[in-house]
C-alpha cells in the first residue's frame, strides 16, 4: 500500500502511528490534510465499533484506505472504566491532566497491588467499498499513585509497566512503540498488509 489516511486528529497518537509505519507505508496522510471532513462521532459501545465506523465514515469521503483506531484505558477495580470514554473521562473537551485527576480521585481509596489495568486498541482497515479489517492489541500493567515522566500523552504518567517499573511517560517512543497496545494491534495490521 502507497498511501494510507490515518484517521486521527491527535498529534501524539499520530506520531506513534507514522513512527511504526514508517517502514512500510509511503505516504501517510491526517485528517488535517483533508480539510472540511465530517466529523464522526464515536457514540459506539466498544473500541471496534468506534473504530470501524470513524474508518468507514472517512474512507468513503477521502476515496481513500483509511486506518482509524479507538483505544482506553480499562480499569480492574472500576469495572472497566474508563473504557470507550477514555478521551473524555472528566467530560467533552477534558485535558489529559483533567482526565488523569479524575481517574486518580476514583482510585484514592484503590491500594496499590489492586490497580490493575490495561491498555486496550483496536485498530480497523476501512477501505472507500465499506470493507474493514480489525486488529486488536493490549497491554497490561497498574495504575501509579503519582504522576511520572514527561513524554508520552493521556494516562501514561500514570501507567506503571511492572516489567520496566516504569510509567509510559518514563519510556522513549521507541521503547513505547515496541510494547504498546497499539503497537500490537499495528504490529498484527501490517503482518496482514504484507500478506496483501
Amino acid at each position: 500500500m502507497n498511501a494510507l489516511v490515518v484517521a486521527t486528529g491527535n498529534r501524539g497518537k499520530l506520531a506513534e502511528i507514522r513512527d511504526l509505519l514508517r517502514n512500510d507505508i509511503q505516504r501517510i496522510y491526517s485528517l488535517a490534510d483533508f480539510p472540511g471532513l465530517p466529523s464522526v462521532v464515536e457514540d459506539g459501545a466498544t473500541f471496534a465499533e468506534n473504530a470501524v465506523k470513524k474508518a468507514t465514515q472517512i474512507a468513503q469521503a477521502v476515496e481513500m484506505p483509511v486506518l482509524a483506531d479507538d483505544s482506553g484505558l480499562v480499569v480492574d477495580a472500576l469495572g472497566g472504566e474508563p473504557g470507550v470514554f477514555s478521551a473524555r473521562y472528566a467530560g467533552e473537551g477534558a485535558t489529559d491532566a483533567e482526565n488523569n485527576e479524575k481517574l486518580l480521585r476514583a482510585l484514592r481509596d484503590v491500594p496499590e497491588g489492586c490497580r490493575d489495568a490495561a491498555f486496550r486498541c483496536v485498530v480497523a482497515l476501512c477501505l472507500p467499498d465499506g470493507s474493514c479489517t480489525t486488529f486488536e492489541g493490549e497491554l497490561r500493567g497498574e495504575i501509579g499513585v503519582t504522576f511520572k515522566g514527561g513524554s508520552g500523552f493521556g494516562y501514561d504518567p500514570l501507567f506503571v509497566v511492572p516489567a520496566y517499573g516504569k510509567t509510559l511517560a518514563e519510556m522513549s517512543l521507541d521503547v513505547k512503540n515496541g510494547i504498546s497496545h497499539r503497537a500490537q494491534a499495528m504490529g498484527k495490521f501490517l503482518d496482514f498488509m504484507r500478506t496483501m
